[in-house]
């Protein structure tokens, strides 16, 4: 039992340290186009599916949604975003990507893609493949405890 533990320990371990320099170095070009991770996924969200609703975007990039309005607001301010309000719910505010947001996001976007290529290089395809199942795998199992 005490193997069990040591190597669950360590396996925590060696996957946070594991991350933390993954998203470090994931990170590091998307900082210097003026973005934090946030923003850049908000703006790589809506380049990629449309207009979303504010709620949505949260949901889908884990975000509180008393950040998400923060987010949202500093990016409409500097025009990258901008709101679409629903006409047939006036409840609901769409956000949509403007074309400085689309020209940004396609300038930065191909070198976030290289990077985190590059980043995950050391694996080879048959190992990127099997950590993705293993991860997945133990993603959802935990996901099933709560």
């Amino acid at each position: 039992m005490e193997d069990d533990t040591e190597r669950a320990l360590k396996l925590f371990i060696v996957l946070s340290r594991a991350s933390k320099v993954l998203l470090e170095e994931a990170h590091k070009p998307i900082e210097k186009h003026g973005l934090n991770p946030t923003e850049f996924a908000v703006l790589e969200l809506l380049y990629h599916k449309g207009r979303q609703p504010i709620q949505k975007i949260g949901q889908k990039i884990l975000l509180r949604s008393g950040s998400m309005t923060y987010v949202v607001d500093k990016l409409a301010a500097r025009g990258l975003l901008e709101r679409v309000y629903c006409e047939e719910d006036k409840r609901v505010t769409y956000m949509s990507i403007t074309t400085a947001g689309v020209e940004l996001i396609t300038s930065v976007f191909p070198k976030h893609q290289e990077n985190i290529n590059q980043l995950l290089s050391a694996l080879s395809v048959d190992e990127q493949e099997t950590a993705i199942i293993l991860l997945k795998k133990l993603g959802l199992s935990i996901k099933n405890l709560s």
